[in-house]
Parts: C-alpha cells; sequence; structure tokens
C-alpha cells in the first residue's frame, strides 16, 4: 500500500508538472491534488497494517490454542510414594532397545535404534542437522514418550521411574547457557538444589577453572549476575555452568557443543573442564566440532535416526565412510590424520 501511495503521488507530480508546464492548471491544484491524495491513502494504509496485525495475532492465537489442546502429561508425583518404585541408576549403564519415535505421525524420525553403553563410558553423537542428535537425548529424559522400544538405565526401564528422580541423574551442560539474577556463588550452588556449603561451592569453581575468572569480579562470589549475566563473558557464563554439574554430581552426563561460542583460550579452559567433569561417568556428548570428541570411547554417526556408523575414531576414520567425510569437511585444507 506505501508504494501504491508513493506511485500515486509520483504520477501527479509529473502530470501535474506538465500541465503547470504548459499553463492549464495552476501550482496550487497541483498541491491541493497532491493533498487530497495523501488524505484519500492514509486510511488505506492505516486497513492494510490492521489487517497485518490481524494476521499476527492469529497466527499467535492458532500456537497457543495447540498448547492448550494438548494432552497433559500424566503426573506420576503421586505413584513416586511407593516404596516398590525403581530409584535413580547408581552405575550409569544406557541401553536402547529397539526404539522407534516420531514427531509427526506420518514422518518417521528415529526407527528400530539400538544403543548399549557401558558405565563411564563417553559416547558422541554426530550427524547433520535434523538427524536425531537431541532428539536422542530428549528421549533419554523423558521429555517425549517413545513410540516403540524401550530405554533401561542399569537394567530399569525409565518408564518405571518418576521422572524427578530419572532426570535427577543427568547434568547438563548445554551450548545456551543459563543463569538467573542472583550472586555467582547462589548460580553456582543451584546445581545442588541450594544446600551446597560456600567451601563445596569454590571448589566445584576450582574444578571448573573458573575459580580465578570469579575472584577478579568486584564482589568475588557476592558478585551480582542479572538476568542477562552481561557483567560477564560468554566463557564466563559456560565454565559457571559446568561448576554447577560438578556440584550437582550427576550419574550421566549430557554435553551439546559448549565451546561453539567461545574463543581459543577460553575453549582451551572450557574443553579441560568438562574432561575432568565426565571422568568416571557415563557421557553423551553432541558434537559439532569434531575435533572435540576424538578421545570419545565410541562415536555414533546419525543420519535421518539410524545409525549409520559407530566405533572410535580411528576405526572409523580407517573405514573412510560418513564419519570421515564429515570430519574431512571441516578440515578440507588438511590431511586427515588417524592418530
Amino acid at each position: 500500500m506505501m508504494v501504491i501511495s508513493n506511485l500515486n503521488y509520483v504520477l501527479i507530480a509529473v502530470i501535474g508538472g506538465f500541465k503547470v508546464a504548459t499553463g492549464s492548471i495552476s501550482l496550487g491544484d497541483v498541491q491541493a491534488f497532491i493533498q487530497y491524495s495523501r488524505q484519500f491513502t492514509m486510511p488505506i494504509n492505516q486497513l492494510a497494517g490492521i489487517i497485518n496485525m490481524l494476521q499476527s495475532g492469529i497466527a499467535s492465537a492458532e500456537r497457543v490454542f495447540e498448547v492448550l489442546d494438548e494432552q497433559e502429561e500424566e503426573s506420576d508425583f503421586v505413584e513416586s510414594e511407593k516404596s516398590d518404585r525403581p530409584k535413580a541408576p547408581a552405575q550409569g549403564k544406557v541401553d536402547f532397545e529397539h526404539v522407534s519415535f516420531r514427531y509427526k505421525e506420518d514422518t518417521p524420525l528415529i526407527e528400530d535404534l539400538n544403543l548399549h553403553v557401558k558405565p563411564g563410558e563417553v559416547v558422541a553423537i554426530v550427524g547433520p542437522t535434523g538427524a536425531g542428535k537431541t532428539t536422542l537425548v530428549n528421549l533419554l529424559m523423558r521429555f517425549y514418550e517413545l513410540n516403540g522400544g524401550a530405554i533401561f538405565l542399569d537394567g530399569v526401564n525409565i518408564r518405571e521411574m518418576t521422572r524427578n528422580d530419572l532426570r535427577g541423574t543427568f547434568g547438563m551442560v548445554l551450548q545456551d547457557t543459563w543463569l538467573f539474577t542472583g550472586t555467582v556463588r547462589e548460580n553456582i550452588a543451584y546445581g545442588s538444589k541450594g544446600t551446597a556449603t560456600g567451601e563445596e561451592v569454590i571448589q566445584a569453581a576450582k574444578a571448573a577453572y573458573v575459580d580465578r575468572l570469579v575472584r577478579t569480579l568486584p564482589h568475588g562470589y557476592d558478585t551480582m549476575l542479572d538476568g542477562e549475566s552481561s557483567n560477564v563473558s560468554t566463557g564466563e557464563r559456560q565454565l559457571l555452568t559446568i561448576a554447577r554439574a560438578f556440584l550437582a554430581d550427576p550419574t550421566i552426563l549430557i554435553l551439546d557443543e559448549a565451546t561453539s561460542s567461545v574463543d581459543t583460550r577460553t575453549e582451551v579452559l572450557v574443553q579441560e573442564a568438562m574432561a575432568r567433569l565426565r571422568k568416571g561417568r557415563t557421557a553423551f556428548v553432541i558434537a559439532h566440532r569434531l575435533s572435540t570428541i576424538r578421545d570419545a570411547d565410541t562415536i555414533l554417526v546419525l543420519d535421518k535416526g539410524r545409525i549409520v556408523e559407530q566405533g572410535s575414531h580411528e576405526e572409523l576414520m580407517e573405514r573412510e565412510g560418513a564419519y570421515f567425510d564429515l570430519y574431512a569437511s571441516q578440515f578440507a585444507n588438511a590431511t586427515p590424520d588417524v592418530t
């Protein structure tokens, strides 16, 4: 509508200029035509803007009602009081047995997936966007229910465990860090549900290589962080979340490429902290930079919800398959090294 209005203005100006030049009309008449044209198109432009807002509102309402119409997740808090309910795993053995899942009924994503992870193993998950890497982790934590098959932790079907007990066994360090408004001490202690002592918080910070950085802040561990965490850098936020995970002391660890948005120097610190964090724990590492997962016990290459390759870095490089192609694409200017 703005384009039409401006074209109308140009048209009147051109024709009016020609008429004024030939003496057919006066300059005041042209000015009047332009003013009337503006007044005529103004309500039309406003109407077009209102229609645009209505369309946005309708689209938003559809999303709201879609959430409201979703089937409510069954609560298991009452059932958790039963004494015979399976407790949280103590070792960290994970088994996927013929797992199938789809977000939409007519669009299969994961079909007949089998995976066996021993306690203390580090499993790296790689693959193209949309391959099902994050979905695999979401299923493990029961953010979605399976369409088929079962997942076992230490031999116990996760469906037989309460969600609270199940998710309490996991520690997560994600690419997108989350810190709330509060002191540095409170943000780290959140990993232990606020029960940690001051000394335990400091020890966790030291383990995550963030203690020295915290002590350079104006008030040390009592420095207030705002909701946006604008007074600390991206790397410092990442190290604080790792310290939080140290304090939680989880049985199973989930790491989602935590170094993609930090500088090289901070990346070294983050990698060292994560290596210490996953020591002795079962760990699932969702990797985008393949150079960060070369020491993983098992590397899973996912494609369209299926495990197309599985093995160590050296084994997969020797096969020269899908993993080799992914690795070579990231290091196109260097000769792939299998050592």
